[in-house]
């Protein structure tokens, strides 16, 4: 797959054999669309012999799949592909309504000779969703020809989040919270708007979330910078099926989630959630993420990990949470003594961390040695002395041992008051794409991904800040057309953002 997110070559020659592949790659895509529309065509043919779980994976194959079409295009400014039976373009309905807005270029005399003389106007609508409900936009232009000269004038139409493309900044809001905020794939949106009068094709919606994805990355990308300006940071991954094309199979790809969040030890820097994609879960990729980033790293004992904290100057921390959840399972299964004891243990760690949130860091540290050292001191003696008792390869005995492992990683926590005794943070972050995941069980390719960790980071900052991120989105993408790249960070949710009512 290739990588459209990487600079683009200088060098002529390299740009011209980029772009030939990066066409290639869309007409592969395109390719696979057809596919994937006719095996869909047919199953609604012979729907009554087939369960609505197919139809459903195979709708959700062509959203992913047209997402990743719409944001390659975007990408480069590259002409929209024009399949033979793409939707047509209806008349939005007249129940809508409407509001006009009229536009004209401020001057009420010809800069030459005088007057001017109403000739016409052109009228653009704009569909649009604000509180609950569709509403029309209809900006009307109007076009002035002088008395004397003939001389033409007529206000801008002003830029848009997609050129030449109907829908508002808010309804573009709407379609993205809808599907990575509350897990409804297109086609039901498609569906629901159905049920007001709106007729939008579930090709149409994955078009305007790939091209608004597109125009939203700069906006994510410095969400990312401001995650790893942190002294530490959390980290995760969780699974997501990608299409492998060609062999009507799903591979297992990747979403990392990368989180700041400074709260507990009373610092002002905004919480932040900045998630990227990898078509597997090689060691390199994290190593990519996370390659200007130096400090703390709150993580699980995932191996691939391992030559970061070798390599860079990225230093671990473990997570009980992990640790405790091990122990946990046990007792439930086997209602063992060992587990309960251990559980009960941790239990003491949490109370403390729980007298020492929000406290400075300086503060946080005289309380984690004066309570929670004992604690985890005797904690770990404890289980050095249970685990010969035990068989070796009882669950049980693997539980400990990796407690025990995971317990000296963790160990810095004790000394440092900007750190957490878990890694939950991160954990919190995969929440939403867990419940999505069951919803849209796969991204289409590799830039279906990246357009989606484009919108869980942005729409799960805004989140984390008390950000409503429909209202925010909606003001965002009717501001970014025209923003200067350099000024980004002034878009950021806690700057611009309207707080959750």
């Amino acid at each position: 797959m290739l990588d459209v997110d990487k600079s683009l070559p200088k060098d002529p020659d390299e740009l011209r054999q980029f772009t030939a592949l990066l066409l290639a790659e869309v007409k592969s895509q395109a390719v696979l669309i057809e596919k994937l529309r006719h095996q869909l065509a047919g199953q609604r043919h012979h729907r009554f012999g087939s369960s609505s779980e197919s139809i459903e994976q195979l709708q959700l194959a062509l959203e992913n799949s047209e997402i990743a079409v719409a944001k390659m295009t975007a990408k480069l400014r590259l002409p929209d592909e024009e399949p033979k039976d793409k939707p047509k373009r209806r008349p939005i309905p007249d129940h809508i309504p409407r509001m006009e807005v009229e536009l004209t270029s401020g001057d009420d005399d010809c800069a030459q000779c005088g007057g001017l003389r109403r000739l016409g106007e052109d009228v653009t609508e704009e569909l649009e969703y604000i509180l609950g409900r569709f509403i029309v936009n209809r900006i009307i232009r109007p076009r002035f020809a002088c008395s004397g000269c003939q001389a033409f004038t007529q206000a801008t139409l002003p830029s848009r989040p997609i050129e030449r493309g109907r829908p508002g900044p808010g309804l573009l809001a709407h379609v993205l919270v809808n599907k990575y905020a509350d897990h409804l794939p297109l086609y039901r949106q498609s569906g629901i708007f159905e049920r007001d009068g709106i007729d939008i094709d579930r090709s149409t919606l994955a078009d305007w979330v790939g091209k608004s994805t597109a125009l939203l990355e700069p906006l994510a990308d410095a969400i990312g910078r401001h995650v790893l300006a942190g002294q530490t940071i959390f980290a995760d991954d969780t699974p997501v099926k990608m299409l492998a094309p060609g062999t009507g199979k799903t591979a297992t790809a990747r979403l990392w989630a990368y989180g700041r969040d400074e709260r507990p030890w009373g610092s002002d820097a905004p919480p932040a959630s900045w998630y990227q994609f990898s078509p597997d879960r090689k060691g390199q990729h994290p190593k990519d993420h996370l390659s200007k980033y130096q400090g703390w790293m709150h993580a699980d004992g995932y191996a691939g990990f391992e030559d970061l904290y070798r390599s860079s100057g990225i230093h671990e921390v473990a997570c009980m949470a992990h640790v405790r959840r091990k122990f946990v399972d046990i007792h439930r299964a086997q209602g063992s003594a060992i587990a309960d004891e251990t559980i009960k243990r941790i239990a003491q760690l949490y109370a403390v961390e729980k007298e020492a949130r929000g406290s400075p860091p300086d503060r946080r540290i005289e309380i984690r040695q004066a309570q929670a050292k004992p604690i985890f001191d005797d904690l770990e003696v404890w289980l050095h002395i249970q685990l010969p008792s035990i068989s070796g390869k009882s669950p049980l005995a693997g539980a400990m041992r990796y407690a025990l492992t995971r317990m000296a990683r963790l160990r810095p926590y004790l000394n440092h008051g900007i750190l957490e005794l878990d890694n939950n943070t991160a954990e919190r972050a995969m929440r939403s794409i867990a419940i999505g995941r069951k919803n849209y069980l796969f991204v289409g390719s590799q830039t279906g991904g990246r357009a989606a960790a484009i919108a869980y980071t942005l729409i799960e900052t805004a989140k984390l800040n008390g950000i409503d991120p429909q209202v925010w989105l909606a003001d965002t993408l009717a501001r970014i057309p025209d923003y200067k790249i350099n000024r980004v960070d002034d878009l950021l949710p806690w700057k611009t953002g309207h707080p959750i009512s």
